[in-house]
């Protein structure tokens, strides 16, 4: 097979490529880039989708997708940025689950689709070609695998259930 390894190619491209998208996705919501709304049209947009507070989750939403994404596909602390990503696409795959499962309906294929790509990436780590491994995988341990996950996953729960709550129609006094 030569020196290069399939394997870790793989990896880069998968990487640069999930990462590449996710980035553009958190630049549109954080700078306008792309024909985004900013960081005021993703606050409009957050409240609008019943996210409280809306300028925290637009800020979160953009941060988890651009950063995570850069993250991603550089393959620097590999773990923290698929859970960052995961986590960010877990709350607009809940804002498109009404619309069903395909994107042609408005329905939460794409997000999903990103956020389990970000997440296997974040657990099978960034390969040879990355600068984790170019720094001896100081930020691609195996505690921060736990942790990021734990942590992405506490912070989604909270922030979709934040959500779901404030979206349920109060309950009729008798």
């Amino acid at each position: 097979m030569g020196c290069v390894n399939r394997h870790d190619l793989g990896l880069l491209v998968l990487r640069a490529g999930t990462g590449a998208v996710l980035a553009a996705h958190g630049a549109q919501k954080l700078f306008g880039w792309f024909g985004g709304g900013g960081v005021e049209g993703t606050t409009a947009a957050m409240e609008a989708m019943g996210f409280h507070p809306p300028k925290h989750s637009a800020l979160a939403a953009g941060l988890g997708e651009a950063g995570g994404g850069a993250l991603l596909a550089l393959g620097l602390a590999t773990p923290a940025a698929g859970a960052a990503a995961a986590g960010a696409m877990a709350g607009a795959v809940a804002v498109h689950a009404p619309a069903g499962f395909f994107a042609q309906g408005g329905g939460y294929e794409y997000p999903a689709f990103l956020g389990f790509t970000a997440a296997a990436i974040g657990l099978a780590g960034p390969g040879r070609y990355s600068v984790d491994h170019a720094t001896g995988h100081a930020f691609n341990q195996p505690w921060t695998v736990a942790l990021a996950f734990a942590g992405s996953a506490a912070a989604a729960v909270a922030v979709v259930g934040r959500r779901a709550r404030a979206q349920m129609p109060e309950a009729e006094e008798f």
